[in-house]
This record gives C-alpha cells, sequence and structure tokens, in this order.
C-alpha cells in the first residue's frame, strides 16, 4: 500500500469519521445515516472555499458545532487510553486516584476535541469536490446492534479510498460510530498503539503524555 495514498485517505476518513454518524431514535439504516451526514458536511467544506482563507476560525467553529452534538469524545478518548482508563484499573485505584483518572479523562477528551476538528478540518478541504458513495457492508435488520458501513471516496486516484465505518448501537437505539478501517488501516488501534508508547516513554505519567499529545499520521510499511 502506498504511504501516501493511505495518509491522504487517513484525513479523508477521520474528517468523515468525525461527522459522528448517529441516527437519532435509531429510525435509520446505519448507512442512510453516514450518506446523510457526509452529504451535510461536505456542504459545510464547500461553503468554505469563500472565507476559509481570510477566516479559518470561522470554518474550525461551523464543523465544531456538527461534531458537538453528535460525538462521544468522551468514549473515544476513554477508548484510545485503552488499559489506562478501563473499568478494572478504575476500580484498582482508591479514592484519590480514581477522582485523578476521571480529570485526566476529561482533559484529554478536550484535547482530543480540538486537535481533530483542526487537523480533520484542514484535512477534507482537500476533498471537497470528491465523489462519494456509500453502501452498507451486509445486510442490516432492525434487531442488529452491530453494522458496517463502507464508503469509497474518489479524489483523482484510479481507485476510490475504501473506508469501512464499525457502528454500534447505543442503549437509546441510536447508531454510533465505533471505528474505522481505513485502507486496511484500523484507526483505533493505530491511536491506541501511539498512547501505550506514550505511556511507556514517560513511565506510566498520564499527564505527560495528554501534554504532549499530537495525533500521529498513519503510515503503512
Amino acid at each position: 500500500m502506498i504511504v501516501a495514498r493511505v495518509q491522504l485517505a487517513w484525513l479523508a476518513g477521520l474528517c468523515l469519521l468525525a461527522v459522528g454518524v448517529v441516527a437519532q431514535g435509531g429510525n435509520q439504516a446505519a448507512h442512510e445515516v453516514v450518506n446523510e451526514t457526509t452529504q451535510d458536511v461536505m456542504a459545510a467544506v464547500a461553503e468554505a472555499g469563500s472565507y476559509v482563507d481570510k477566516d479559518p476560525e470561522r470554518y474550525y467553529q461551523q464543523v465544531q458545532a456538527i461534531l458537538d452534538p453528535v460525538i462521544d469524545f468522551r468514549g473515544f478518548a476513554r477508548s484510545v487510553m485503552g488499559p489506562y482508563a478501563s473499568s478494572e484499573r478504575y476500580r484498582s485505584l482508591d479514592a484519590a486516584g480514581q477522582e485523578l483518572l476521571r480529570e485526566q479523562l476529561d482533559r484529554f477528551t478536550e484535547v482530543m476535541r480540538l486537535g481533530l476538528v483542526r487537523t480533520y478540518s484542514k484535512g477534507l478541504l482537500a476533498y471537497g469536490d470528491s465523489r462519494i458513495e456509500v453502501m452498507a457492508v451486509a445486510d442490516q435488520d432492525a434487531a442488529a446492534s452491530k453494522a458496517s458501513v463502507k464508503q469509497l471516496v474518489y479524489s483523482g486516484q484510479p481507485e476510490p479510498y475504501v473506508l469501512i465505518y464499525q457502528m454500534g448501537k447505543a442503549s437509546s437505539g441510536d447508531w454510533q460510530l465505533r471505528n474505522i478501517v481505513i485502507e486496511g488501516v484500523n484507526l483505533g488501534e493505530i491511536y491506541r498503539s501511539q498512547f501505550e508508547a506514550s505511556a511507556r516513554k514517560h513511565n506510566g505519567d498520564l499527564n505527560a503524555v495528554i501534554d504532549n499529545w499530537t495525533a500521529v499520521e498513519v503510515k503503512t510499511t
């Protein structure tokens, strides 16, 4: 797999990941929600072309306004922290340790929230003219608690970028994005590995990990 291709797909995919594919009330199929929210975000990108150079903050705020109501940033941050924010670790701590972990999770959530929006908003600008197709990977029935959605991004290359959205139903019945695989690269695993490597580097000091966090660029060999 070509590194540049994966990096471009990573930017496109995470931007589209961040649209927060959530179906209100679980009334829509997962792939329908991905399709509709993708259209909404791409419309915002197209509009930004007329002002983003002079007023990028306006664009970031517009994207943030789309993301905040529909993305569980805390859940995403906790997943990235992996065993360092697991229920097992939380229960093993005393009251002071539990309070500290909650504070660290809150802080990392905000770091992820702000960093993701700016990084992926910038990356998505390059895809304003792309053609995007969305389809269900397999039939989805009303009782299904999980679904996969395939997205093809055509952006001037012979073959489209292939993204697989792994979605699950919350207790409310809403579809929520759980993970994404872009060109065979599992982003959830990439981020979790990055966090764990940083934690080892800083001898388990999660505050140092959070202070120095920068989203890794996805590469393949």
